[in-house]
């Protein structure tokens, strides 16, 4: 514990020097005008956003189902070394994580099928607006989702990893801590629902208006 925290003290530390670095060098050779959000926002494409929106959609999801099938797998088969009856109970613990990756695939199916091409330097504001807002919000729909996933699938892995050693130990409380383990996946569900509707109203393409 002491060695992964002095670990990532001087990972803190190396990124904070790099962003004073970066900052004093710009402020002072005259370049501090590049600290521009509005500009670094316009100056990315549309397309940049959504698609970053959708990668981080299957990755972090992908990422939280893999890292909760890890926690709750190991722990099932340790555990049903000892007490073989709790390796096929159990595996609803394993459905639960796998369904995390489901839920990032599903939307990340279905923000890609909302991309579509215009021509970017020939199109009228009101088709670049609306474009713009298209990739700003897929983007951040694919975060949501994929934040929201990452973080439920390691719940549900935890979660798991205690149901099968309490049922090892105690088979009546199975049940109870079950229902832990489905609140525990519902938080991914909740990513899933504000996602879609962040992506409502995206409309991309030549025709595309707010």
């Amino acid at each position: 514990m002491a060695s992964y925290a002095t670990s990532a003290g001087i990972g803190v530390g190396l990124v904070t020097l790099l962003a004073l670095y970066v900052g004093m060098t710009y402020c002072l050779t005259g370049f501090g005008f590049r600290f521009d959000v509005g500009w670094f926002l316009e100056a990315v494409s549309p397309y940049q956003w959504a698609c970053t929106g959708i990668a981080m959609a299957i990755a972090l999801s992908v990422c939280g189902a893999a890292w909760g099938i890890f926690t709750t797998g190991t722990s099932i088969l340790g555990g049903g070394v000892k007490v073989p009856r709790i390796k096929t109970k159990n595996l609803i613990s394993i459905i639960l994580c796998e369904a995390v990756a489901i839920y990032g695939i599903i939307i990340a199916i279905v923000l890609g099928n909302l991309l579509e091409d215009f021509d970017f330097y020939n199109a009228s504001w009101e088709v670049t607006a609306a474009n713009y807002y298209g990739g700003y919000s897929m983007f951040g729909a694919g975060l949501t989702v994929g934040f929201s996933n990452l973080f439920c699938g390691i719940a549900v892995g935890i979660v798991g990893s205690g149901a099968a050693l309490a049922d090892a130990q105690n088979p009546t409380l199975f049940v109870k801590i079950l229902i832990a383990e489905i609140f525990a996946s519902a938080v991914g569900l909740f990513g899933v629902i504000v996602a879609i509707i962040l992506v409502t109203k995206v409309k991309m393409g030549k025709s595309a208006s707010i």
